[in-house]
């Protein structure tokens, strides 16, 4: 329930919870035939109230799974309690039926099917022992139609089953789309960044860079000058650098040359780039392409794709340690998988991927896997990370084939 972050939902959780109290007071104060005689019966109905309400108004301020756990498990129990506490009082069997509704407000599925294994588990001890042991007693509207009312009960189970699942669809589909509004909106904001940037920013650098290159040229200046100079100069061409990643994160896309790409003979050419590259690392790129993958994109902006993913592959592997690269066919689609076995990411890592300037690198500006993400997304592919920490990391893109 991360929603009550928020001032509004908290102030209306409380307000909720406060109403939930209030009823429980009340079926505790009114009308209670335990009231008549007091015994350890009140006592049960009174502690469950409490703790009920006790756990209700930490969870805002401690959300955490276990905490969730035993709400709902204190909530079964409370509900049960009422049931066999106030046998005159029909209507309970209701809230039996109705128990794993509670976790759906948590949106956790783990405990949404947890609630309906031990409300299954509950229910039928119940009705053993209404059957077998109070045969009527107390409870002839249950006894009287056994099978009847556990119809009704897994009848009552199977709707909140669907509800939670449609919910957890629907939910699901709405962060997915939220995310890709996130994405757009990156790519907008890192366009009109990439304008001002280069336009204000690159032409001094080009001067300062000239007469720094000049002033290296000069017999007049010693070699430890000289050196301090190079040292400028270098540094000015990583800015350089990250103004010309700017520059093609905005550039147009109406102007690209779309063609058949050989998904083997891409992937063997810019391997064989970076092999040198990986053995300077002590690392090797081990290349396993099926035959007949062909995907409809540019072939410079897919290479420029591919070498970006397994340098970072590379840089992320230990030494000694391979970087795996696979493609196959399925039925619609091409599947590249980049794997390494280095360091790996957090779930939290892995979802801040693709943002301006976040990068795991000490040097990174984050802006070689935004592109990344971006020439993807303009042949309506889709790329994913499977990482975990010290088990290494997977990339998968997924592009439309091409007969």
């Amino acid at each position: 329930m991360k929603v009550l972050h928020s001032t509004i939902n908290k102030n209306l959780y409380y307000l909720s919870s406060s109403f939930v109290v209030l009823f429980m007071g009340l079926g505790l104060f009114i009308d209670n035939p335990l009231l008549e005689e007091i015994t350890i019966s009140y006592f049960l109905h009174l502690g469950l109230v409490l703790l009920l309400t006790i756990c209700l108004f930490v969870y805002p301020k401690y959300n955490s799974h276990i905490l969730r756990l035993i709400i709902m498990t204190v909530a079964t129990a409370y509900f049960y309690t009422l049931f066999f506490l106030y046998p005159e009082t029909w209507s309970t069997f209701v809230f039996l039926c109705f128990v794993p509704a509670t976790a759906i407000l948590f949106f956790d599925s783990k405990l949404f099917h947890y609630s309906i294994l031990l409300n299954f588990i509950l229910i039928t001890l119940t009705f053993n022992y209404i059957y077998f042991i109070d045969q009527g007693q107390f409870y002839p509207h249950i006894r009287q139609d056994v099978i009847g009312n556990m119809v009704n009960f897994l009848g009552s189970q199977l709707i909140l089953y669907l509800i939670f699942h449609l919910s957890a669809v629907r939910i699901k589909n709405q962060q997915v789309y939220y995310e890709q509004v996130q994405q757009a909106e990156r790519f907008k904001t890192t366009s009109q960044l990439a304008a001002a940037v280069a336009h204000e920013i690159r032409n001094p650098l080009t001067v300062v860079k000239g007469f720094l290159q000049f002033y290296k040229s000069d017999k007049a200046f010693s070699n430890d000058v000289k050196r301090h100079l190079s040292l400028m100069i270098d540094e000015l061409d990583t800015a350089e650098q990250v103004i010309s990643q700017f520059l093609s994160t905005s550039k147009p896309t109406y102007d690209v040359e779309m063609e058949t790409v050989d998904i083997k003979s891409g992937l063997q050419s810019v391997t064989d780039l970076l092999r040198s590259y990986g053995l300077f690392h002590d690392n090797h790129i081990e290349l396993d392409v099926e035959d007949g993958c062909f995907i409809s994109a540019n072939t410079i902006e897919f290479k420029q794709l591919i070498i970006n993913l397994i340098k970072n592959s590379i840089e992320a592997s230990k030494e000694g340690d391979p970087v795996i690269v696979k493609a196959y066919k399925t039925k619609t689609f091409i599947e590249i998988s980049i794997t390494d076995y280095g360091c790996g990411m957090t779930a939290e890592q892995v979802k801040s991927l693709g943002t301006p300037f976040y990068s795991l690198k000490s040097k990174g500006t984050g802006l070689g896997l935004m592109i990344c993400y971006n020439i993807v997304e303009k042949y309506n592919g889709s790329i994913k990370f499977k990482s975990s920490i010290d088990n290494g990391t997977s990339v998968i893109i997924r592009f439309p084939a091409t007969i």
